[in-house]
């Protein structure tokens, strides 16, 4: 409430105080503003670097001011904790100029209070100087959000380049010690977890008490999510795809609930790691287990063992083990199709939305489009030669490894958190073949072989264009929450008392909204396309 209620009179002091020069004629001479503007830029930090005083930010603050004559000042805050900072940040009118953000809900929470600035009118005021915007998002993505009723945006929906999303990686070197082969079925997978299990003397010699068969993490929804789309049958349709799938974990998909009792049964098994439940997010417990070889097996995002240069997952075990330690990324999930599916991502990426505070609509276009250009990502991405790349002979760009202290350092892979409207490797003509080179130290073909598994059998749900959900409105944060609590405790419930602990914890994440957005979904994609929900 009190968050509410400064929100509302930073709204009623900005009407008082006239500041409506966003809505009035802006004037530019030759490209340029003829008075310096100023404008705030959200900024995520990860770590401890301090990415408002690196390269990167001076290059868009010089070319900025050069080419239009903006001030550009960042506002750093914590990656991990987006949704409930810019949450706070809105709530108390002290939002930047510009935000990004993974959680459209908190958007939409806060222009249902008048909080965030209609777009729509802007864009088309505006669109013939946005030509770097359009080409990089495209209409698309551009008017992704837009509400079809009301012709409200809200928000940009930015452009995931690589749509590359889990990867199942296994520890290769345990294998061939084993002589066992690379698992392409659920049931080799689980052969090689009770392989390493049975065998951890002869892998872990002393630290055998450490052995951990299968990792995962208190998200068991995105870690574990190969598994559950294995579970989901492959003639499910995109409208029920789309109706099921305000979760991106992908949770309340027909099949799930047998995905996670697999789960459970390997933790009752003593294949996961019984302590995952412990950790919560920002810890490095887990991580320090990979690098430090302990682990047999592990899902995450499709590139995960080869970031972060020398402190990768993929440097340090060859440091901890020997040069021959390695995860490698298998295909061994198959769904009732015989395919081994993945959802993968579609072309939107984080959302960029202008709080109600913003005076300076057009200056923060401007800075959309100046980092959309092919140049500004270019520099973005690649640094300075000789110390973020080198360069082969074919052109690529070969990423070399930057200690965490320098300036240099990018601190998250391509640089994702100062290109704002791009998520990806995105390098013109030397895109595809600079990809398996933008992981210094990592082996080449380890990237390559992940990207390709990543890819395999992938599967883009269909987009509707419908108007605002609005029972997902200020719900993202409780629901998430609820699902991995019900989880977590599902997945380490007794066999005997899985079916009890997950059919409660599932029905309490649908009493308090989930089951109200998927009737809400339903009902608007019937209004739009005919379709109806097949219970």
């Amino acid at each position: 409430m009190k968050r509410i209620l400064a929100l509302i009179l930073t709204l009623a002091l900005v009407a008082s105080l006239g500041l409506v020069s966003a809505f009035a004629e802006d004037e530019l001479v030759d490209g340029k503003f003829a008075q310096t503007r100023h404008i705030s830029v959200r900024l995520f930090q990860r770590g401890d670097n301090v990415p408002e005083a690196s390269p990167f930010a001076d290059y868009i603050r010089k070319g900025m001011l050069e080419k239009y004559n903006v001030e550009v000042e960042f506002a750093v805050g914590g990656r991990w904790d987006d949704e409930k900072d810019l949450a706070n940040l809105l709530g108390s009118g002290q939002a930047p100029d510009i935000c990004y953000t993974y959680s459209y809900s908190t958007i939409l929470n806060y222009a249902d209070m008048d909080g965030i600035i209609d777009l729509a009118p802007f864009i088309e005021k505006y669109k013939d100087l946005l030509p770097n915007l359009f080409n990089l998002l495209g209409e698309e993505n551009v008017y992704w959000d837009q509400d079809p009723d009301s012709g409200k945006l809200w928000a940009l929906e930015t452009r995931l380049v690589n749509n590359a999303r889990i990867n199942t990686f296994i520890r290769k070197d345990w294998l061939d010690k084993l002589n066992m082969a690379l698992p392409t079925t659920k049931a080799e997978f689980e052969a090689c977890l009770v392989a390493f299990r049975d065998n951890a003397e002869l892998l872990l010699g002393a630290d055998a008490e450490r052995m951990v068969p299968y990792s995962t993490s208190y998200d068991i929804g995105w870690r574990n999510n190969n598994l559950t789309v294995s579970f989901i049958p492959d003639a499910i349709s995109d409208e029920e795809l789309y109706i099921h799938g305000y979760d991106d974990r992908q949770q309340t998909q027909p099949g799930a609930k047998e995905a996670i009792r697999l789960l459970n049964k390997w933790y009752n098994e003593k294949l996961v790691w019984q302590d995952f439940a412990l950790y919560g997010s920002g810890d490095t417990t887990e991580d320090d287990n990979l690098k430090a070889g302990f682990v047999g097996a592990f899902q995450h995002n499709w590139d995960y063992p080869f970031r972060n240069g020398e402190d990768s997952i993929d440097a340090n075990l060859k440091r901890n083990v020997g040069p021959e330690a390695a995860f490698v990324a298998v295909d061994c999930f198959e769904n009732d199709a015989g395919l081994h599916r993945k959802y993968l991502g579609s072309t939107v990426d984080r959302k960029v939305c202008f709080p109600a505070t913003n005076d300076e609509v057009l200056a923060s276009l401007l800075y959309l489009d100046f980092i959309s250009s092919p140049e500004t990502i270019l520099a973005l991405q690649t640094g300075t030669e000789g110390i973020n790349h080198e360069r082969a002979e074919n052109g690529a760009y070969m990423m070399k490894v930057v200690d965490s202290a320098d300036p240099n350092y990018q601190a998250s892979v391509n640089n994702i958190d100062f290109t704002m409207t791009c998520n990806g490797q995105y390098l013109g003509e030397y895109t595809d073949v600079s990809l398996a080179y933008g992981y210094a130290p990592v082996a080449s073909e380890l990237v390559e072989g992940a990207y390709a598994v990543a890819m395999n059998d992938g599967r883009v749900p269909g987009h509707f264009s419908l108007p605002a959900i609005e029972a997902e409105v200020g719900v993202g944060t409780t629901l998430n929450d609820e699902r991995n609590t019900f989880l977590n405790k599902a997945v380490t419930a007794s066999v005997e008392d899985f079916d009890k602990v997950y059919d409660e914890g599932l029905a309490n994440y649908m009493s308090i909204g989930g089951a109200d957005i998927m009737n809400e979904r339903a009902q608007k994609l019937q209004e739009a396309t005919g379709y109806v929900h097949q219970d």
